[in-house]
């Protein structure tokens, strides 16, 4: 997959860029940032790197991130009307962190279901299986933090499954 990756013949998965980070003991986004080390990032809007395209409109955009060892990830998801997207769990000790800005989003997680509108929050682990879909007639949007500790630090928190 790597090597395809490379020739830009394969377009990789979110799950795929996570393990190819994951193995190399960096964060996502320095898979997906420029490499200038700065102590202050903008990214304007529309500059975020789209790692997720949905069949019905969809759309994961990262927008921001920190460094390793402890990574936070910002992401602008977006999911048309039927959208699904669901992720395979993340490295142990993962945090999620989302809120929806528009419409409604159900979130699966842990063998539990729930139904988000508007202004609803929620904090998961990421590190058991999840997904977000969008069970509405119009198109929902969330911002979504995932904090993942210990990124290459030869080390990861312990987390009871």
């Amino acid at each position: 997959m790597v090597v395809n990756v490379e020739q830009g013949t394969a377009n990789p998965s979110v799950g795929t860029l996570l393990r190819i980070s994951d193995s190399l003991g960096v964060g996502l986004p320095a898979l997906v940032e420029s490499p200038e080390p700065k102590p202050v990032k903008v990214v304007r809007n529309g500059e975020g790197a789209i790692l997720w395209s949905g069949e019905l409109g969809g759309r994961g955009v990262l927008v921001g991130g920190t460094e390793s060892p402890d990574v936070v990830e910002l992401w602008d998801w977006t999911l048309g009307p039927g959208d699904h997207h669901g992720s395979e769990a993340h490295s142990p000790g993962t945090k999620e962190l989302m809120q929806v800005q528009q419409g409604t989003v159900t979130v699966v997680t842990a063998g539990q279901s729930f139904l988000l509108g508007t202004g609803d929050a929620i904090t998961f682990p990421g590190d058991v299986a999840h997904s977000y879909t969008n069970p509405g007639a119009e198109q929902a949007r969330f911002c979504l933090a995932v904090f993942e500790p210990g990124v290459g630090s030869g080390h990861r928190p312990e987390v009871a499954r």
